[in-house]
C-alpha cells in the first residue's frame, strides 16, 4: 500500500522565494529516489507564504528510505531559518480510490 502524505510550512515574511529555491532543488532529488511517486509543492491561491506538498510513495519502506536520505538533513536545517514553527506539519492520508499509478 502507498504512503501519501501532505507536508505544510509557512514561510516567515518576506523568504517566500528563498523558500521556493530550496524546495524546488529539493523537490528535483525526491523524484530521483527509488519509490517516490509524486512530489508537487505548491503554494495556497490565497497565501503566497503557505507551502503546501503532495508527496506519494510507493509504500512505507520506500517513504522510511526519503526520511533516511542523505539530502533531508541540509535540507530542512537550510528550510527552519525561513519558515514559521519548529518545522512542517505532515499529514498522513488513505486512499479511497484505486491508485493512479501502475503496481501500488
Amino acid at each position: 500500500m502507498s504512503t501519501t502524505l501532505i507536508a505544510t510550512f509557512q514561510a516567515k515574511p518576506g523568504h517566500r522565494d528563498e523558500v521556493r529555491a530550496l524546495i524546488d532543488a529539493f523537490a528535483e532529488v525526491v523524484r530521483e529516489e527509488p519509490g517516490n511517486v509524486l512530489f508537487e509543492p505548491s503554494t495556497r491561491v490565497d497565501d503566497d507564504h503557505s507551502f503546501v506538498v503532495y508527496e506519494q510513495y510507493l509504500d512505507q519502506a520506500a517513504f522510511d528510505a526519503h526520511v533516511a536520505s542523505p539530502a533531508g538533513g541540509p535540507f530542512n536545517e537550510a528550510l527552519l531559518p525561513h519558515i514559521e514553527g519548529d518545522g512542517s506539519v505532515l499529514e498522513f492520508l488513505t486512499l479511497t480510490s484505486a491508485p493512479l499509478h501502475e503496481g501500488e
